[in-house]
């Protein structure tokens, strides 16, 4: 088992910035990727970024250039900066690990923009 918490979410004003963290622990090896997801209120769970064991990031079309996704394989941290956040950012933001047979999601963090 994998336990996964995030954490840095909050209230931001429009043009603000946040940075989110995810702690990863258990078992935590043979870990293929690691993720941010979000689901907005009355939406689908949507792909925000993703980090491969080898360091390759993909990020949705919606989030390129402002957000910039990152780990720190020796403290088994996941990190999501987010920059230039404007209102359809708001969601709750879900870590995900990805291992061979199983998938860890954490509780989620609420980000909530303002404008």
């Amino acid at each position: 088992q994998v336990q996964v918490v995030e954490s840095g979410g909050g209230l931001v004003q429009a043009g603000g910035s946040l940075r989110l963290s995810c702690a990863a622990s258990g078992s935590i090896f043979n870990i293929i990727s690691m993720g941010w997801y979000r689901q907005a209120p009355g939406q689908q769970r949507e792909l925000v970024a993703t980090i491969s064991s080898g360091g390759s990031t993909g990020y949705a079309d919606s989030v390129k250039g402002r957000f910039t996704i990152s780990r720190d394989n020796a403290k088994n941290m996941l990190y999501l900066q987010m920059n230039s956040l404007n209102p359809e950012d708001t969601a709750v933001y879900y870590c995900r690990v990805r291992k061979i047979n199983d998938i860890f999601w954490g509780q989620g963090t609420q980000v909530t923009v303002s404008s």
